[in-house]
């Protein structure tokens, strides 16, 4: 222990290099992952926002959600025996608001449930993003495919669909616009796989986000870049180990040759990793957070302790793997051999 720190005493430069890029490096990772992820809710928080379950759409949609129709005697017949079921529509469209400009807006409407906001006739609850298009509690909004007029009676936190504001309205409303009897999706809380209905097809919550257009492409994306940075973290750690090991065959021959042990030359190492990486983390998680609060209001960013952890561990990991390959060479040093070529 007391050679690793004297070590990076007599070496700061060095390291503080290294710990400079690992730092650079891991805190582009956390901010890359908080888009991620806030890209992810901004994209398909109403999905994501409900328990884990079964989602059911017809087999002869081809997982396209849109093109799906779900028989009207199969869904009451799920709805009676599965208590917390429920069946449920999502159609893009637009609202016109009290000055006559088109809002952008994802159109929900479903049977009776718990997991989505109740609406009555005539009423419409929208996301809170609305606000700041200047939507108020209590305005009228209309829809040119619809006879009535929407009265705006709330609104909800981060339900967005498709990178769009959701907007509850009641079934028979959403019927009328759209000109169908029948929802799209059916969704049972804590179901499982083993749950077969005729003619539909099944997802879990995750299989069901990948049905969404974009969601797959974009999320793939964005973490094969984290990926990306995680494995050239680990690179660093491996070359600028080997180069200082190439450095200091002499002087771990030295050691070697009065008793110190190969394992004990690994941990010094290990501990130089540990504590490079451990201030290069705290720093990194430290600016990322202040980024979050930060960032523009617009921006989806998202990064949760959750995965901050993960990251964080999984950084750790890399540096150990990568400093650890990189001192596969102190095993193979000959004392005599090491400081008959001199110490570095």
């Amino acid at each position: 222990m007391n050679i690793a720190w004297k070590e990076i005493k007599k070496n700061k430069v060095r390291f503080l290099i290294l710990g400079s890029i690992v730092f650079l490096v891991s805190l582009l990772t956390f901010i890359i992952s908080g888009l991620a992820n806030g890209l992810s809710q901004d994209n398909a928080a109403l999905i994501k926002d409900l328990p884990k379950g079964q989602f059911y759409m017809n087999k002869d949609a081809e997982e396209t959600y849109n093109l799906s129709r779900i028989d009207s005697d199969i869904q009451k017949e799920i709805l009676n025996k599965q208590k917390d079921a429920v069946a449920f529509s999502i159609q893009m469209g637009f609202l016109n608001d009290k000055d006559d400009k088109q809002q952008s807006v994802a159109f929900v409407a479903s049977t009776d449930s718990k997991l989505f906001e109740d609406v009555k006739d005539g009423e419409i609850i929208v996301d809170s993003s609305l606000k700041n298009k200047g939507i108020k509690v209590g305005d009228t909004l209309t829809n040119n495919q619809f006879s009535g007029e929407f009265i705006v009676k709330g609104f909800v936190d981060q339900k967005k669909y498709s990178h769009t504001p959701v907007a509850y309205i009641q079934m028979k409303n959403y019927q009328e616009m759209y000109r169908m009897t029948e929802m799209q999706l059916i969704f049972i809380p804590g179901g499982d796989s083993s749950q077969e209905f005729t003619g539909l097809q099944s997802f879990s919550n995750k299989d069901f986000l990948q049905t969404i257009p974009s969601y797959n492409a974009e999320q793939m994306s964005l973490n094969m870049i984290v990926w990306f940075l995680v494995v050239i973290s680990g690179m660093l750690f491996a070359i600028f180990f080997y180069m200082m090991n190439v450095q200091k065959i002499g002087l771990y021959g030295i050691l070697k040759a009065i008793g110190i042990k190969t394992s004990r030359l690994f941990k010094m190492m290990w501990t130089q990793m540990f504590f490079i990486t451990s201030i290069a983390l705290i720093m990194s998680i430290t600016l990322s957070q202040v980024f979050s609060m930060a960032a523009p209001e617009g921006m989806p960013f998202h990064l949760t302790f959750e995965t901050t952890a993960q990251l964080s561990v999984i950084f750790l990991m890399i540096g150990f793997i990568g400093a650890t390959l990189s001192g596969i060479q102190i095993k193979k040093i000959e004392p005599l051999q090491a400081i008959q070529q001199g110490e570095a």
